[in-house]
């Protein structure tokens, strides 16, 4: 070989190890796994394959319910392994530490079924929120949700639904979130170390934590924090995007589409994509065109920062 075509190969190799993140420890990049809900109806897994095959998904939602039987179950196994599809996660959407004790001993059941399922169609991870403590909103903000005795019941119970299921081919994750726990990459280090199992896994959703016009403008940097801390513990991801409202005295931050927003994508996908086979998954939108679009936004700037998916 020449010295000039060694000279430039070697800088070349150079140059692409220098746009790694900094927490990297392998140079090779990996296609992003993009993925949605399938919105039009579909009776068995040759069809729900071809949806996603037409969507150009690479990841997918948990295509059966929790009354689906081992047999259906493992029939769409089999279709996404055969199709290279990854089953990203299956939702608990649950309040499993209400002040409510029935409530809270439902969700709680509903959380281990949810997971036995994830474990069983062999997904990404079984996502829930850690919960709230108030008794209006499953979901809402209440004085006492982030609070030590709340962080101490976040433990007890995700250890208690890991515990029951003991899975082995799948994740127990929480979804950040402003007002509950975990709300911040420090929050969710402090969770890994406390709950101490195995099978505890990390579902992202950068937009959740962006609650400040302080983090709102330097949101690449809270992304890059978030992958150099918990990068390997990432399950799966939630793209969306999020705006700051200039119309009104105090901060407002709502969601909206990929693409409406502010959220640093060219951030977020180069540090995913160093990460192998974790979902990408769009949510929370109305209809096909807006998914559609909001797909196009990302594929958009994944192509213009040589990213693959």
């Amino acid at each position: 070989m020449k010295r000039r075509e060694f000279s430039k190969i070697t800088l070349t190799a150079a140059a692409g190890i220098a746009t790694l993140p900094g927490w990297a420890t392998s140079s090779e990049n990996y296609k992003i796994r993009l993925g949605g809900p399938v919105l039009k109806k579909y009776s068995d897994p040759e069809e729900w394959i071809s949806s996603l095959k037409e969507l150009k998904y690479r990841a997918a939602y948990c295509p059966v319910s929790q009354s689906a039987g081992s047999t259906e179950i493992n029939a769409y196994r089999e279709a996404a392994r055969k199709a290279d599809i990854v089953i990203a996660e299956v939702g608990a959407w649950s309040n499993p530490i209400d002040p409510d004790k029935k409530k809270s001993e439902s969700a709680i059941d509903k959380c281990i079924k949810s997971l036995q399922l994830a474990d069983e169609i062999g997904a990404s991870c079984c996502v829930n929120i850690s919960g709230s403590r108030n008794p209006e909103k499953w979901a809402g903000p209440h004085k006492d949700n982030l609070t030590p005795n709340t962080f101490d019941l976040i433990v007890e119970t995700t250890r208690k639904i890991i515990d029951a299921v003991k899975p082995s081919n799948t994740f127990y994750a929480l979804e950040t979130m402003p007002w509950a726990y975990p709300d911040s990459v420090v929050s969710y280090e402090k969770l890994l170390k406390a709950i101490d199992r195995k099978q505890f896994g990390v579902h992202f959703d950068p937009v959740n934590l962006v609650v400040s016009p302080q983090v709102y403008y330097k949101n690449g940097e809270m992304i890059s924090e978030a992958f150099k801390k918990l990068g390997k513990y990432i399950k799966s991801c939630h793209a969306k995007d999020i705006l700051l409202l200039d119309d009104e005295l105090t901060p407002h931050l709502p969601e909206v589409r990929a693409g409406l927003g502010n959220l640093n994508y060219a951030v977020f996908l180069k540090e995913l994509s160093v990460l192998k086979n974790i979902p990408l998954m769009l949510e929370h939108l109305n209809t096909e065109e807006e998914y559609d679009q909001a797909a196009q936004h990302i594929r958009k700037i994944a192509e213009e920062n040589n990213i693959f998916l």
